[in-house]
């Protein structure tokens, strides 16, 4: 009889590199630009229509106004919180600052 004890370690090694070199073929095809393909072997692209791409561009204006307003916000938290950490008198020396006529 043969022992299944021995057989183990190398079927290990078989699949693992079966799995590596899968991973490894499709990594290539990705880099060089090829098309993956599906569990029939069919290559599979990416869909591209014009509503597609049409809700692609009203991502990326909401994106950018997005990243306005946190900009935005981001300035008025760094006052907020120099009002916070700031000692009273210099705060209230300011606002008197701003509240005495113009010379």
């Amino acid at each position: 009889m043969f022992p299944f004890e021995a057989f183990a370690p190398v079927a290990v090694i078989v699949g693992s590199l079966a799995v590596g070199g899968w991973i490894f073929t499709t990594w290539l095809r990705i880099k060089h630009g090829y098309p993956l393909e599906n569990s029939w072997g069919k290559p599979i692209y990416p869909q591209k229509n014009e509503e597609m791409v049409e809700r692609i561009k009203l991502l990326s204006q909401e994106n950018a106004q997005l990243r306005a307003e946190i900009g935005s916000m981001k300035d008025r938290l760094a006052v907020v919180e120099r009002i916070v950490t700031d000692e009273s008198h210099q705060l209230t020396r300011q606002i008197e600052r701003l509240r005495s006529p113009a010379n």
